[in-house]
């Protein structure tokens, strides 16, 4: 279960505002870590919740108890770092705030087992969102089970 994971973004309100959006929450500042970060909030009952630091912010281990803190290095490369969010939206409205933001999004067929709409935040973050129908697809398809069935297909034609 996913409670919080963090982002960057070259305008970390704006994010956190769209992110919000797409679950019916609230984006609020995030100043504990590093000034000018921001959170989207799910308002659900996980208290799920997305922060969305400045785009050049990676975070260091602290010494000894200290905490981990923020550092700003200048580097604003594309990240592998992605997530998949539920929305109760439907696919014309996710569509419709990626048009308005001018991020680019596209429907995608995950191993043909579920739906995606690939949401590119600032054109260079990907962020899948999952409208309802895809959420029901995803809970049905991701299973240890089915897991363990797509290694040994995978397996089994790597050995061929």
């Amino acid at each position: 279960m996913l409670f919080h994971m963090s982002i960057a973004g070259h305008d970390p309100r704006r994010v956190a505002a769209v992110i919000a959006e797409l679950w019916g929450g609230e984006a609020l500042r995030f100043p504990s870590v590093m000034d000018g970060s921001w959170v989207a909030l799910a308002g659900d009952d996980r208290s799920t919740i997305i922060e969305v630091y400045p785009i050049d912010t990676v975070l260091r281990q602290g010494e000894g108890d200290a905490d981990a803190f923020g550092e700003r290095t200048g580097e604003i490369s594309h990240t592998a770092t992605h997530g998949a969010i539920a929305t109760a939206l439907d696919e014309a409205a996710v569509f419709a705030i990626a048009e308005r933001e001018g991020w680019p999004a596209k429907y995608r067929r995950r191993g043909g087992a579920f739906g995606v709409i690939e949401l590119w935040i600032e054109g260079r973050q990907m962020m899948e969102v999952l409208t309802p129908e895809m959420q029901a697809e995803y809970r049905g398809a991701v299973t240890i089970e089915n897991w363990r069935r797509m290694l040994e297909h995978i397996d089994a034609k790597q050995a061929a």
